[in-house]
């Protein structure tokens, strides 16, 4: 792992020692670009506070289309003569967390954060693998956030960050992936609506482990998310600039169910929905429970 992403990491386990609180006050109705972000005087809340990032949620069944165990036949990962080592219906979970750094860089108003994801694919009602992880997602995050405030059409653009992103799976050849990117992320608001859009260009590998990934993943990422009192609907789109035969869709609706206890349904279509699965094209559907969104 480059040294810059130890760094992080380093950064990361230094801000949840120094606080402990974790802030989902407020989970229940989506956050504005300056909450979540603090780009306003208003929502400054100073650095090295551990808050979440990304979706946070546990799908109890998730059921896919095709289970791919080609690359792990490949790598003799599982003794078995089963051609179907694994099971169409798993669990998946993704925590998310963020803190910030280094407030008032550059003029006094952009942030520097770090952020870390983690999303797991697990096959607990397989009782043949001994209920194993299929696949983990490990992706850390330096993001430099600048606030803004123009206005666009009825909304206003309110941030401009760029994010140094790392992404992998910890295995090793040949069941290896991971990449890097260099991401600009420009956030929309207009009304109840929050549009994040995502273009990338992928840092060059000596090694290449996941050839043509772009082509199959893209090279940019829509993110459209609203809410309607309590219930949330957001999208993820990612796609490629140069086909538009590939990419992949995912369709996320949350709802109450009790106090703070929501529903999470999520829907996925295309490539890439782990690193493993980045060059193959599944359906799948998850239910289960959110605990914190965007």
């Amino acid at each position: 792992m480059p040294q810059f992403f130890k760094t992080l990491l380093l950064l990361l386990i230094f801000s949840t020692s120094s606080y402990s609180q974790i802030d989902f006050d407020n989970v229940i109705i989506r956050k504005s670009l300056s909450e979540a972000w603090e780009l306003d005087s208003i929502d400054k809340q100073g650095t090295f506070r551990l808050v979440s990032y990304r979706p946070i949620y546990f799908a109890a069944a998730r059921w896919s289309s095709k289970s791919n165990p080609e690359p792990f036949d490949e790598s003799n990962e599982f003794d078995t003569n089963d051609k179907d080592i694994f099971n169409s219906i798993e669990t998946k979970f993704q925590i998310s967390f963020k803190t910030k750094v280094i407030q008032g860089l550059l003029f006094g108003k952009g942030d520097l954060w770090v952020g870390y994801t983690q999303k797991a694919h697990w096959q607990v009602y397989n009782k043949k693998l001994s209920r194993a992880f299929r696949e983990l997602n490990y992706e850390p995050e330096i993001i430099f956030n600048f606030p803004m405030n123009i206005d666009l059409f009825k909304g206003k653009i309110r941030t401009l960050g760029l994010i140094l992103n790392h992404q992998s799976n910890g295995k090793d050849i040949p069941t290896s992936r991971s990449w890097n990117r260099i991401i600009l992320n420009i956030g929309y608001e207009y009304k109840d609506w929050n549009v994040n859009f995502r273009p990338w260009y992928r840092m060059p590998d000596e090694e290449d482990e996941n050839p043509g990934i772009t082509t199959y993943v893209g090279d940019a990422e829509l993110e459209v998310g609203t809410h309607f009192g309590k219930h949330e609907f957001y999208t993820i789109i990612n796609h490629s600039f140069s086909t538009f035969e590939k990419g992949n869709i995912q369709v996320n609706y949350v709802f109450p169910i009790h106090g703070h206890l929501r529903g999470h349904a999520q829907f996925f279509q295309g490539y890439g929905e782990t690193l493993i699965d980045y060059n193959i094209q599944q359906t799948t559907f998850g239910l289960g429970v959110s605990f914190a969104n965007w």
